[in-house]
């Protein structure tokens, strides 16, 4: 299974690194040291604490409390937990070592005026997860949060929306385009099949699970 499906809405959880992240992980960081990394709709992935341990700092926005609390358990992280002034109901999360930073929140909550800009994004499972009216909110905040230069990894998958309709919800390629490529240059970086019986049973015939390199442009 992809990363997505498990780590999207569908209420799983990868106990590994994203695979595509590691392949791919050169072409994000771009020999940059320290990058600090968005991730949305986080969940407790442990792609974040593997960021973490090669030096970059992480920032991630989830709603579930309980995910927070259990990927700062499960990473064998001491945090704190503070309220966020300019979110009424928001919390943020912290490692002791501040590189790993988890805000408690509607993602359209968050602004760049919590953390500033980031040199890097990665989205293993948020623009597949959302609401699709809401892609055009969705893409001006992810505008809003890259730095010049801002390398995005993103992934999505490729089906047809005829057999299934999500979540996690068909992306097509010229989407990606229409929603970044004004801001972005876009290069496709890899792809591949990922389907199962698991798949199959939901009338998927065929299903794809694609990754995109944006980055901004100066």
């Amino acid at each position: 299974m992809g990363g997505v499906w498990q780590q999207g809405m569908t209420g799983f959880h990868v106990p590994t690194v994203n695979k595509m992240l590691e392949i791919n992980m050169d072409k994000v960081v771009a020999g940059r040291a320290a990058v600090k990394f968005f991730i949305p709709l986080c969940g407790k992935a442990v792609d974040m604490k593997w960021l973490a341990d090669l030096g970059h700092s992480v920032v991630g926005v989830e709603i579930s409390e309980k995910a927070i609390r259990e990927f700062f358990v499960e990473s064998n992280m001491s945090y704190t937990e503070e309220s966020v002034p300019t979110i009424p109901g928001a919390k943020v999360f912290r490692n002791k070592e501040k590189t790993v930073s988890l805000y408690q929140c509607d993602i359209y909550s968050f602004t760049s005026s919590l953390e500033g800009q980031f040199g890097a994004v990665w989205d293993r499972g948020a623009l597949v997860a959302i609401n699709p009216k809401d892609r055009e909110k969705y893409a001006a905040l992810i505008h809003s949060l890259m730095a010049p230069g801002c390398r995005f990894l993103l992934d999505t998958l490729l089906y047809n929306p005829e057999h299934y309709t999500g979540p996690p919800f068909f992306v097509p390629n010229e989407q990606v385009r229409t929603l970044f490529g004004s801001t972005c240059d876009i290069e496709p970086l890899q792809e591949e099949g990922v389907l199962t019986e698991d798949f199959k049973s939901w009338g998927l015939d065929s299903l794809t699970e694609k990754l995109h390199l944006l980055v901004r442009k100066s």
